[in-house]
C-alpha cells in the first residue's frame, strides 16, 4: 500500500530537477507529501508534461494507487470523490474520502414538492469547529417506472440545485429518459443486477458514468457482477451489497466489514470499490415515522463506521442527520494532526480599551466553543489563543503544553498591552492551578474564570463590567 512507500522510493522517480514548479522547496520536499498523500502526482508538471518521464509517471501513479478505486460523480463544476481509502481502520494512516450522503427525491412528487425538498437540502448547514457540515449528493428514484417522469422530475432536480445526483432505477429505459437530461455531467447511475446488467453496462459506457453493482446480500454474486462489468470495459463502479434494518442488520454489518476487509486483508483486487449503502431502505417497513427515522439514523451511523462510501438516506430531520455529519466529520480526520486553530489575537466583536482580556488553548473544539459563548453573550472580547500543539486547555495543563512561560509568550506577541488600558488577564477555571505562576511570568492581575465556557456571560456581569475593573489602578 502507499502508505508504506518511503520518500526515498518516491525521489527515485521523480525528475530530480528540483524546478519547485511543484510549490515545494526541492523534489525530495515534494517525494515525503507525495508518500505523505498530502499532493497529488499531478502537482509536478514536468512529470506529467514531459515524454521523457512518462514511464516513471505511470509507474508512481501505480505505485500510489490506493485498494480502494476512487470513483467522482460530477455536476458542472462540483465534484463528489467517493473511494480512495488506503487503510483499512483509520488510526493506521487516515481515511481520505468523507463519505457522501444523498438525500432522495421521487418522480411521483409534484414538481413543488420536489422543489422544496430540494432546497431543505441545499439549504443545510450546520456550523462545526471551523467548518460548514452538509449534504453532498440528490438521490431521483424512479417510483412510477415510466420513463417520461422520471426525465421531468431530474430536470426539476437539476434545474433548482446545482448538487451532483444520483438516478436510482432498475429499468434501463428509465435510466436513459434520466441521463438524457445531465449532458457533460457524471451522475451515478443505480443500478446493474444479474437481471439487468447488459443493458446497464451499456448505459454507463455510452454516457461515461459511474455505475453502482448491486446484489442485496449475496457477496458472491456481487463479486461475479463486479468482474462482468470489468470484462465489458467498465472501471468507475460502485458496490452495494444490500442494506437491511431489522432483522437483516446483522447480515447487513458483516458485509460491508467483510467487503472492505477482502481487499485489504486477502488483497482481492475484484472488490476494491467504494460501497453503497441505503438507509433509507427503513421506509420500506411498516410502522410509525418516528420509528423509522430512528432506524435510518442508526443504521447510517453504523455504516459510516463500517467502511461506507456513499448514504442514500430519507429523512431530513436535523436531528437523525446532524449526528451522521459530525459522526462523519469526526471519523474522516486525520488522526496524525491535532484538531489545531492558528495561535494568535482574536477579536470577538468591536473590542476596545476597557474590553476583556482572555486566553484559551489551540484545540479547535476548544476555540470555537468558547469563541461561540463569548459571541452569544453579545460580550466584545479580545481571546488570545495559545500554541497548545492541538491540546485542550485541561489536557495541555497536565502535559506542559499550557505553561505560564507560554502564556506570558503569547501575551508579548499578541500585542495586547497596546490595545488595552487595563492589566487584567480572565485565564480558563482549568488552567487555575497556573494563576500564580501566570500572575509572576506576565505581570498582569490574573482573574480565574469558569470551568464552562457556557458561564462566561455571568461570570462577566458579576466579575468584570459590575466591578468596572478597568477604572482600579493598575
Amino acid at each position: 500500500m502507499a502508505k508504506s512507500l518511503s520518500p526515498l522510493e518516491v525521489y527515485n522517480l521523480l525528475p530530480k530537477t528540483n524546478c519547485g514548479k511543484c510549490g515545494e522547496a526541492n523534489c525530495l520536499s515534494f517525494a515525503t507529501r507525495l508518500a505523505n498523500l498530502e499532493v497529488e502526482v499531478e502537482k509536478c508538471p514536468p512529470l506529467v508534461e514531459e515524454a521523457k518521464y512518462r514511464e516513471n509517471y505511470l509507474k508512481l501513479k501505480d505505485l500510489l494507487k490506493p485498494p480502494v478505486k476512487e470513483v467522482l460523480i460530477t455536476r458542472g463544476g462540483k465534484v463528489v470523490r467517493i473511494g480512495g481509502e488506503y487503510v483499512l481502520y483509520r488510526h493506521e494512516f487516515t481515511y481520505r474520502r468523507p463519505t457522501a450522503i444523498a438525500i432522495d427525491v421521487s418522480d411521483d412528487m409534484p414538481p413543488n414538492s420536489i422543489i422544496d425538498r430540494v432546497k431543505q437540502i441545499e439549504a443545510l448547514s450546520y456550523p462545526y469547529i471551523g467548518k460548514e457540515l452538509k449534504l453532498d449528493l440528490i438521490a431521483v428514484r424512479s417510483v412510477t417506472g415510466d420513463p417520461e417522469s422520471f426525465r421531468k422530475a431530474v430536470r426539476v432536480v437539476l434545474d433548482n440545485s446545482s448538487l451532483p445526483v444520483i438516478l436510482c432505477s432498475l429499468n434501463p429505459d428509465v435510466l436513459k429518459a434520466g441521463l438524457a437530461e445531465t449532458s457533460g455531467d457524471k451522475p451515478l447511475i443505480y443500478a446493474a443486477t444479474v437481471d439487468n446488467w447488459r443493458q446497464m453496462a451499456e448505459l454507463a459506457l455510452a454516457y461515461d458514468c459511474p455505475l453502482v453493482v448491486s446484489a442485496p446480500n449475496n457477496p458472491t454474486a456481487l463479486k461475479s457482477l463486479v468482474k462482468t462489468m470489468l470484462e465489458c470495459g467498465l472501471e468507475d463502479l460502485v458496490l452495494d451489497p444490500g442494506c437491511m434494518g431489522g432483522e437483516g442488520l446483522y447480515d447487513t454489518i458483516v458485509n460491508f466489514t467483510m467487503l472492505r476487509k477482502a481487499v485489504f486483508k486477502a488483497n482481492d483486487s475484484l472488490l476494491g470499490f467504494p460501497l453503497l449503502g441505503a438507509p433509507m431502505t427503513v421506509w420500506l417497513e411498516k410502522g410509525r415515522a418516528l420509528d423509522r427515522k430512528w432506524e435510518e439514523c442508526y443504521l447510517a451511523g453504523m455504516l459510516v463506521v463500517r467502511h461506507a462510501d456513499i448514504l442514500i438516506m430519507h429523512s431530513l430531520d436535523g436531528w437523525v442527520l446532524l449526528p451522521i455529519l459530525i459522526l462523519r466529520d469526526n471519523i474522516y480526520t486525520d488522526p496524525r494532526k491535532p484538531v489545531s486553530v492558528k495561535p494568535g489575537l482574536y477579536k470577538i466583536g468591536e473590542p476596545n480599551e476597557n474590553s476583556p482580556v482572555m486566553f484559551t488553548s489551540n484545540f479547535a473544539l476548544t476555540y470555537y466553543t468558547v469563541s461561540s459563548d463569548i459571541q452569544a453573550a453579545k460580550v466584545d472580547t479580545y481571546l488570545i489563543v495559545v500554541d497548545t500543539e492541538g491540546l485542550s486547555v485541561t489536557s495541555a495543563v497536565a502535559g506542559r503544553k499550557l505553561t505560564a512561560d507560554k502564556v506570558a509568550e503569547a501575551v508579548k506577541e499578541s500585542g495586547i498591552e497596546n490595545l488595552v488600558k487595563h492589566r487584567y488577564l480572565i485565564i480558563p477555571g482549568r488552567a487555575s492551578k497556573l494563576s500564580g505562576e501566570i500572575e509572576e511570568a506576565t505581570g498582569w492581575k490574573v482573574l480565574v474564570g469558569p470551568l464552562d465556557s457556557s458561564d462566561i456571560s455571568k461570570f462577566l456581569n458579576e466579575n468584570w463590567y459590575g466591578k468596572k475593573l478597568w477604572e482600579v489602578e493598575k
